[in-house]
């Protein structure tokens, strides 16, 4: 019987006690409503009965529902061991097909070599065959040659005899008698020259008897093939490694072997990683125990009663990545879109990595539709999103062995345009508050000595960049300012001079504050000149708006909802959000709100 037909047949037992025991509980229930005492007049009886009628139901439910449970266990344990017996009943299907193949083959050699043998004695017989035949003839021709001399010379002699003339007798009878003394003198051989039994030499058989003998010796078995690692074939801490056998071999158990590579390692490093083994009959395993996002190397052998094989080549697998970390004060979004960055968080390196969101809803609850990005080769993605909505994004990386799981996620909302402030552009004399909007410019001048400059730092101008996300739309955030600070906001290139003053060059655009004696001034300066305008009332919370298409950028006064200066400029490359304190004082940057109506009009 086939293996399948029996699990299949076991598998439909179980499944029929199960639907006994759905039939057994419909069966008790219907008891549990017909037996029982005969109804009684008063209501209190009747109430006591079918208080006592439901709890046994309900015990009789629950004692089912174990049952119920009890048997899914034993037909999950039974499916796996079916599974099991499944690969061992094909692996001794597979030993038993080698085996069949090698006692095929041992046969045919031995009739091979049995057919050489005889084809040889064949061989000798017929070169016997024919050297006595010609020994014989030879023999022949010469008894032969000896008659007809005899013959001739028995004619000679009556001739000699019957003749008349006695003259011519003397003179002929002595010639013959000489030639007959002649033939007497030769001896005839009558023996055989050659012996008219065939020699018939045992045949030498040793190497057949040894393949014979060698059928009952099941020879070592030869090197397995170790197969390269699949895709999606390994998680975290394992590995699924699948190997073959190329030969006719009986193989009683397979021993793999497997070490971490560390690739930190000089050469002439006398330490090696520790080599780790399992012994197992399938030619199938999975490693655990590993460490994520690290390469492995692996090799197998074969035993059997005869020896053990030599090792396979050694193959090179990898563990699953770890989860990126994803860097939250990195990344930013504006209506249309999102600019997510993160870390790798593994020190080998990563095919590519997949982006996943979700969509959430106004109370909090995840949508079951989830969207990827796939192949993404940088820890960065720009991703396009729908205006107004929130979204849970996570991170997963992804390697030959397969994807990592997802990383730690962050909400992103698409209400208004959200970025952090560039820490590394911010001037040694600008503190920045934890939540990363504040920016503090202290009393206490430091000394230049004091000051970490680098290329990225602003070193004359007491200012910091803003994170803005590359997408050329519309982008609204809003300043909040005392009136006794003198600052100036606005935009300015990437690439805009670090030791010079926002709004002195061509590279940035921006709103000044100057306090002086008798009122507040404000300017609005682009390469060092601005236009003539009084402000009446002291804005304390600016709004700015920037149109990438139209090519502007406007100043308003949010508490009353006033227009203030709007510069015209086609941007050529990306802008980022600039912040500069002239005097001692702090400032703060309200962004990821709905931009007003009136900021793009």
């Amino acid at each position: 019987m086939d293996l399948y037909e029996i699990r299949g047949g076991r598998l439909g037992v179980i499944a029929e006690e199960a639907e006994l025991q759905e039939l057994s509980r419909e069966s008790t229930a219907m008891e549990t409503y017909n037996v029982g005492s005969p109804p009684s007049l008063t209501g209190a009886e009747d109430g006591s009965d079918g208080e006592e009628d439901a709890f046994k139901e309900g015990e009789t439910e629950g004692e089912i529902i174990l049952i119920r449970d009890q048997l899914q266990e034993k037909v999950a344990e039974m499916e796996s061991f079916a599974g099991h017996l499944e690969e061992i009943f094909l692996t001794v299907e597979e030993n038993f097909g080698r085996q069949e193949q090698h006692l095929e083959q041992h046969y045919n050699d031995v009739l091979q070599t049995l057919s050489q043998r005889q084809d040889e004695s064949a061989a000798r017989l017929e070169e016997e065959k024919k050297g006595k035949l010609e020994a014989l003839y030879g023999q022949l021709l010469a008894c032969g040659q000896a008659l007809d001399a005899s013959k001739e010379l028995i004619e000679t002699a009556q001739e000699v005899y019957r003749s008349q003339d006695k003259r011519l007798f003397l003179k002929t009878v002595m010639p013959t008698i000489k030639r007959i003394e002649e033939f007497a003198k030769d001896e005839v051989d009558l023996t055989l020259s050659t012996c008219l039994e065939f020699n018939t030499p045992l045949a030498d058989l040793s190497d057949v008897k040894t393949m014979m003998d060698s059928i009952n010796i099941v020879p070592a078995p030869s090197a397995p093939v170790i197969n390269p690692q699949m895709p999606n074939s390994a998680t975290q801490t394992s590995l699924r490694v699948c190997w073959s056998l190329f030969s006719d071999d009986t193989v009683e158990y397979y021993e793999l072997y497997y070490r971490p590579v560390l690739e930190d390692t000089p050469a002439d490093s006398a330490f090696t990683p520790q080599v780790s083994k399992v012994t197992l009959k399938e030619t199938h395993c999975t490693v655990a125990d590993l460490l994520p996002n690290a390469q492995y190397e692996l090799w197998v052998t074969a035993t059997n009663t005869t020896g053990i094989s030599p090792a396979s080549e050694k193959a090179l697998y990898m563990t699953v990545p770890s989860p990126p970390v994803i860097k939250q004060r990195e990344c930013s979004s504006c209506p249309e879109a999102a600019l997510i960055r993160w870390e790798s968080g593994n020190t080998n390196p990563v095919d590519s990595y997949t982006v996943e969101l979700r969509e959430m809803g106004a109370d909090g609850t995840e949508s079951s539709i989830t969207e990827s990005i796939v192949a993404v080769p940088t820890c960065q993605c720009l991703i396009q999103l729908q205006p107004g909505r929130r979204y849970l994004i996570c991170v997963r990386a992804v390697n030959i062995g397969g994807p990592s799981d997802r990383s730690e996620p962050i909400t992103i909302t698409t209400t208004g345009t959200f970025f952090y402030l560039l820490e590394d552009t911010a001037h040694p004399c600008l503190s920045i508050s934890e939540d990363g909007f504040t920016i503090f410019y202290g009393d206490e001048e430091l000394p230049i000595s004091a000051m970490a400059l680098d290329d990225n730092t602003f070193t004359r101008c007491v200012a910091v960049l803003g994170d803005l996300i590359p997408v050329r739309s519309r982008h609204y955030w809003e300043v909040e300012v005392d009136d006794g600070t003198e600052f100036r906001i606005g935009v300015a290139y990437e690439n805009t001079e670090r030791n010079s003053y926002l709004g002195a060059n061509s590279t940035s655009w921006c709103m000044r504050h100057i306090l002086s004696p008798s009122r507040h001034k404000y300017e609005f300066l682009h390469n060092g000149w601005s236009p003539d305008l009084r402000i009446t009332v002291n804005p304390v919370r600016i709004g700015v708006a920037l149109d990438y298409d139209r090519g502007t950028l406007s100043f308003f006064n949010v508490n009353l909802e006033q227009h203030l200066h709007t510069f015209h400029c086609h941007f050529r490359n990306y802008v980022h959000p600039c912040f500069s304190l002239d005097n001692p004082g702090a400032l703060t940057v309200h962004n990821g709100i709905e931009a007003p109506e009136y900021a793009f009009i």
